[in-house]
């Protein structure tokens, strides 16, 4: 993609996780092709951008060698399956997702009818992690059930925190997907993209009935399956040193700042991931990354070494709840260079007790935001913005607070919040 900074080219990873070897190619591609600036993205993915004009095929090239590329080309665009960054290694996990995770990605991409999917459509496997990213909707998800691991409560356009339309055992579950995209494919037409474009037409539960009729086997539709919840889990990013069910080890979990990284940063967390861990890390869908598999006694110096980056490790830290899209410094549809008045609320908020959750976005796409934030300051022509409050009962961004507000008066507002982080009106 091009942006007023150059290139933009996106590297999809299974369930966020780069190994060493894989960083470092991504860091001298970044170098060699492009400006270094690498972007942590909401889907766990990353971003090279600043892409040089006529390096894109060396770029890819590079990429493609370190085994960061699809199988068949064509499938690039349908590997959208969110994973909690901490499958496989959560205490509070009920089944580890990576297995099953696998084998939904060889279907997407080994299914040649499943690529004609939007670039857009994702799915969403939950393996019950107490560090999952439930806000994100999806167009499917999957999530296992606490009563029975073994089985996959699903539902259609939202998140894993919503009802359930039904379950299937964990062995029907890729036949379950394929039947879904499939009838998905088959009953949308050109202006359904996504599945909630369908369903605004077709009751879910006609889908459901439709879908049905394919499967040989039952779907799970009794009132203990479909009146479960999820529970919630914090919706704040993994900061610090976190528990690991595997013994005597840790996960070490930092931020970036409002999404970036280097390419040195990117190469000195690859040596820190191998001289203390397995020699892999994970980002994480907060814009973040951890290192797994770090021995308990050396979690300390590890943590302390994330620090000595410039990446944030402190949960207080106001720009760990802060999403900022690049906005006019690099995008032409920006009115506001958001990142830009993103660190000077964050200063405002330091000298505060306030630690709101605030999304800039410098036009109404919300590129950086995958779900609607507590708080988003949408840019105005001129560099003012727009301040919404997120309410249930108020679509899109929510309730219309200001309908016009520098980005002075806005941090001074959120600085003088309450110590519960809802500012007064």
């Amino acid at each position: 993609m091009q942006a007023g900074d150059g290139g933009i080219c996106r590297i999809k990873l299974f369930g966020g996780q780069l190994s060493s070897r894989q960083a470092r190619a991504i860091a001298e591609a970044a170098t060699a092709c492009a400006s270094g600036v690498l972007e942590l993205t909401n889907r766990s993915n990353l971003q090279i951008r600043g892409v040089q004009a006529g390096a894109e095929a060396a770029l890819i090239a590079q990429l493609l060698a370190a085994g960061l590329g699809p199988r068949h080309p064509a499938a690039d665009d349908v590997r959208n399956l969110l994973l909690s960054p901490a499958a496989g290694l959560d205490p509070d996990a009920l089944l580890d997702s990576r297995p099953l995770a696998a084998q939904l990605l060889s279907l997407l991409e080994d299914s040649p009818e499943l690529h004609a999917l939007s670039a857009k459509f994702a799915l969403q496997l939950d393996g019950g992690e107490s560090r999952a990213m439930l806000q994100h909707p999806h167009d499917l998800w999957l999530s296992a059930l606490p009563g029975d691991p073994q089985l996959l409560a699903f539902g259609l356009a939202g998140c894993p925190s919503e009802a359930p339309l039904a379950a299937v055992p964990v062995e029907h579950a890729v036949a379950l997907v394929q039947g879904v995209l499939r009838l998905f494919l088959e009953l949308a037409g050109p202006a359904h993209s996504r599945m909630r474009h369908l369903l605004s037409e077709l009751p879910a539960a006609d889908f459901i009935d439709q879908l049905q009729a394919r499967l040989p086997f039952p779907l799970l539709r009794d009132t203990a399956i479909t009146d479960w919840r999820r529970s919630e889990v914090a919706c704040s990013a993994p900061i610090g040193i976190i528990a690991q069910q595997q013994a005597g080890l840790r996960m070490v979990a930092a931020g970036s700042r409002l999404g970036r990284i280097s390419a040195s940063q990117l190469i000195a967390l690859a040596d820190l991931a191998e001289q203390q861990g397995d020699a892999s890390l994970r980002l994480t869908p907060w814009q973040g990354l951890l290192l797994p598999n770090i021995p308990a006694a050396q979690s300390p110096q590890v943590l302390a070494a994330l620090a000595a980056l410039n990446l944030l490790t402190e949960p207080t830290e106001p720009l760990t709840r802060i999403i900022a899209c690049t906005g006019s410094a690099a995008c032409v549809k920006g009115l506001a260079d958001c990142k830009a008045d993103a660190l000077l609320v964050a200063a405002r908020l330091r000298a505060s007790s306030a630690r709101p959750q605030i999304h800039l976005t410098g036009c109404p796409r919300s590129c950086a935001a995958a779900h609607v934030a507590p708080f988003t300051l949408l840019a105005q022509a001129g560099g003012r913005y727009s301040l919404y409050k997120q309410a249930p009962d108020s679509p899109g961004f929510g309730q219309l607070l200001a309908p016009s507000i520098s980005i002075e008066q806005a941090g001074d507002w959120f600085a003088a919040a309450s110590p519960a982080g809802i500012p007064h009106a």
